[in-house]
């Protein structure tokens, strides 16, 4: 099983752009191969974005569901990648 992180970005959004290195970083660090990566540009993808309740950008959601609103501090989103990685990893040896 893998990890779907998707990245909400408007263009020329300077921290969006923060927004996605810090993301990919993290996830290439902890990921293992067991996360994909998607950026969304919400002017491309309005009606996505609104459902999931998208409401400024950046936001970040992970398997469908948006779980951070703005650019969170890098330790808080290290933090939440782990937890969910660590759920999947148990997942599977159950």
């Amino acid at each position: 099983m893998s990890i779907l992180i998707e990245v909400f970005a408007s263009p020329g959004c300077p921290r969006c752009g923060k927004a996605k290195e810090v993301l990919q970083a993290i996830a290439t660090e902890l990921g293992g191969g067991r996360i994909e990566y998607r950026e969304i540009d919400v002017v491309e993808d309005l009606d996505y974005a609104v459902r999931l309740g998208v409401l400024a950008t950046p936001a970040i959601a992970f398997d469908g569901r948006l779980i951070f609103t703005g650019l969170p501090p890098v330790r808080a989103l290290r933090a939440e990648l782990a937890r969910r990685l660590s759920r999947e990893d148990g997942v599977r040896r159950a």
